[in-house]
């Protein structure tokens, strides 16, 4: 049981990421482009508005970066901090707990990318095909360059 486990962690970790990014690129596009439900029903952020407008840009690009698993590790880092500086700023002034304050989803975002931050992009992300293009490379190049032994 444990080995077929550990064998589909790389994609129910790559199936994680791929949702948490989605979410999180949705709240971005509804406070951009009003859709989805997002500022005030139908409304947007106005371009540039501090500190609406940066934090609904990350959550879109970051969110789609951590989706697609695109510079997986940097993206997460970014939005985990858009996260908490949100969670710090908007939220706990108001009340010490997440539930008192609203701020469940921003300090649940906050450590869900802090955690992709240290394990990765798991399976099916564009990082892995790019580093085994690059790895594959890599192997050829050392092949080529390893000595001959005759046997």
């Amino acid at each position: 049981m444990q080995t077929h486990l550990r064998q589909a962690q790389p994609y129910a970790l790559g199936l994680f990421r791929i949702v948490i990014g989605l979410l999180f690129a949705c709240h971005g596009a509804a406070s951009l482009f009003g859709i989805l439900g997002g500022a005030m029903n139908g409304g947007s952020i106005p371009v540039g508005t501090w500190p609406g407008w940066y934090a609904a840009a990350i959550q879109l690009v970051g969110g789609t970066l951590v989706a697609l698993g695109l510079g997986t590790r940097v993206a997460a880092l970014v939005c985990s901090g858009s996260m908490a500086y949100a969670y710090f700023t908007v939220h706990q002034p108001e009340a010490l707990f997440p539930l008192q304050n609203g701020g469940e989803p921003s300090a649940v975002f906050c450590w869900t990318f802090l955690l992709l931050v240290f394990t990765g992009s798991g399976a099916l992300a564009l990082d892995g095909l790019f580093s085994r293009t690059g790895s594959a490379r890599d192997k050829d190049r050392a092949s080529e360059q390893a000595p001959s032994v005759a046997v």
